[in-house]
């Protein structure tokens, strides 16, 4: 008689965050999961009101294997995980979790890698120093990217520490010493496409790079306009495939 073949085990994926039914990681690794035949996966989307929510998630879904963390959560997380790769201790946030023996609960940051990734074919000799638009947790691994290809950075908020630029300080003086300027802000993610981070768009030039980490739509406003005036533009989404394949790997190590 022949053999029963044995089934594979059932293993979960999913996304911690808040309002993400729009989920770009949902589509992608379902997608993958099709394409690849890997009929014994699945990703799900973990919508939490709060953080606090998240010891549940962890509780009640059974065969989970890995996770990836986005806004408002990447900094949010830290405390109900086990530990922190080096990488993430010094980003000071996370955007994948690995699952490991007695769901011991490890936090990656794969946001640095998937953004150094996308941003380095775009980058000429006078790119020397960068914008990043928004103070939270994505900043921190694009400043981490940042310091890995040796680009000087200042962060732009709208209120301002010591440390940083203020949206009415941006003028002919700063673009001109600024090639690189970054969104990390939701401004202008779907459904509000109109809506942009306050910048001159006037003094974008062809010496700019205007990088925008939202990506629905395809071609924010943001974009739109820094490329009416020349700028090289690009959105978020393969920055996100190479963080979620970077996720990938760490979860099947």
């Amino acid at each position: 008689m022949a053999k029963k073949k044995k089934q594979k085990k059932q293993l979960k994926y999913g996304l911690i965050g808040k309002n993400i039914s729009y989920s770009f990681s949902k589509k992608y690794f379902t997608e993958k999961f099709a394409i690849l035949h890997f009929d014994n996966c699945e990703y799900l989307n973990f919508d939490l009101e709060s953080i606090k929510g998240f010891p549940k998630v962890i509780g009640e879904t059974k065969g989970l294997k890995g996770l990836n963390v986005t806004i408002p959560y990447k900094q949010e997380i830290i405390p109900y995980l086990d530990g922190l790769s080096k990488t993430a201790k010094k980003i000071g946030a996370v955007n994948t979790i690995s699952i490991g023996k007695n769901k011991k609960l490890k936090g990656h940051n794969t946001d640095h890698y998937g953004f150094r990734k996308a941003l380095s074919p775009l980058l000429e000799k006078h790119h020397k120093k960068a914008l990043i638009l928004g103070t939270g947790g994505a900043s921190k691994a694009i400043a981490y990217a940042l310091r890995r290809l040796q680009i000087e950075f200042d962060f732009v908020s709208r209120t301002p520490s010591e440390y940083e630029l203020s949206y009415e300080e941006l003028n002919d003086e700063v673009f001109d010493d600024y090639q690189i300027i970054i969104n990390t802000t939701p401004l202008g993610t779907h459904p509000k496409v109109e809506d942009c981070p306050p910048l001159p768009y006037e003094l974008f030039t062809d010496k700019h790079i205007a990088f925008d980490l939202v990506y629905n739509p395809e071609e924010t406003t943001f974009m739109k306009k820094a490329k009416e005036r020349g700028a090289k533009v690009q959105n978020g989404y393969e920055m996100l495939v190479f963080q979620a394949e970077k996720a990938w790997k760490i979860w099947n190590k």
